[in-house]
């Protein structure tokens, strides 16, 4: 919990973290408080997003009919460099689980499973958006991703904080993905860079890792939504990533993607994969097995763990 930095001091920060930092016109006083009425902070924490998209900065700063801009405070191209998009409130974080949020002041880890969506997000979280497609296959250039580690030391720098106050979009908002990138190996690239002297001799440029998906927490999953409350979730990060490399198949409606359940639905589609990778009888029954999770799991982007 603190005070937001200002403006000056933002830029301060993060240009002796070792950033270039580029500044779009009007971003000091573009923010959403005076159309809100509400102020930012105090602040508990910096969130990584992924824009789903290229070339969107300035999208970003505008914002579209149903979401006015800033849709965070910086903007992260893959060639383009980091910019500064907003200060103040910004429409990037929406509704969030205050567990997480609690956690997060603590600095508790790992973080609770983010079920609810019953805390406003843009009041106290600082947002970064990644230029990136987000679909595992487009790739996150090593320079972009050390400067989301850069940005988020810096953050955590100013602030004391330790690289527990970092978060993910998809771990604190119910049915997000984003980023597509492993929060807990992003998480240690940022403890291995706030051990190190700001503005020193650069640590090794990490790399980001694909998501990884708990192959025995997942089977309890389907094993145990389908017959529970609608809307039940025992593993909601690892279902969405199922779930969503289903939709990519053709075998699962999006309609039926996003919440975190394992339903009976999911079931029927991880099913016709597994009779897509020549399984039959029981063996295509629809709870995942490691052979056919680790084959969904490389052609769409995330890695298994037993």
């Amino acid at each position: 919990m603190a005070t937001p930095l200002t403006a000056a001091a933002m830029l301060t920060v993060l240009k002796t973290e070792g950033l270039t930092v580029h500044e779009h016109a009007g971003w000091k006083t573009h923010n959403r408080e005076a159309a809100t009425g509400k102020t930012f902070g105090p602040v508990h924490g910096v969130l990584i997003h992924h824009t789903a998209g290229h070339g969107d900065k300035e999208i970003c700063y505008d914002g579209h009919s149903t979401l006015p801009g800033p849709l965070c405070h910086s903007w992260l191209g893959k060639t383009a460099g980091l910019w500064m998009i907003g200060h103040g409130r910004a429409n990037h974080a929406g509704l969030v689980d205050m567990d997480v949020i609690n956690a997060l002041i603590a600095e508790k880890a790992p973080l609770p499973k983010d079920n609810q969506a019953n805390a406003d997000g843009n009041d106290c979280l600082y947002g970064l958006e990644i230029e990136n497609l987000g679909n595992s296959k487009d790739p996150y250039p090593a320079a972009q991703y050390r400067q989301a580690v850069l940005w988020a030391a810096a953050l955590c720098r100013a602030h004391g904080w330790s690289e527990k106050s970092v978060a993910g979009h998809k771990e604190v908002q119910p049915g997000k993905i984003d980023p597509s990138f492993d929060m807990d190996v992003f998480r240690a690239d940022v403890k291995k860079q706030l051990a190190t002297k700001p503005g020193g001799k650069p640590t090794p440029a990490p790399t980001p890792s694909a998501p990884r998906v708990d192959l025995s927490r997942l089977i309890q999953a389907a094993k145990a939504d389908p017959s529970a409350k609608q809307g039940h979730q025992t593993y909601m990060a690892g279902v969405n990533l199922a779930e969503n490399a289903l939709v990519k198949e053709g075998l699962l409606g999006k309609t039926y993607a996003g919440d975190g359940s394992f339903g009976s639905v999911t079931v029927a589609a991880y099913a016709a994969w597994q009779r897509r990778c020549n399984y039959t009888g029981k063996a295509a029954d629809g709870i995942p097995g490691k052979d056919s999770l680790t084959r969904l799991g490389k052609k769409h982007g995330f890695t298994v763990i037993a």
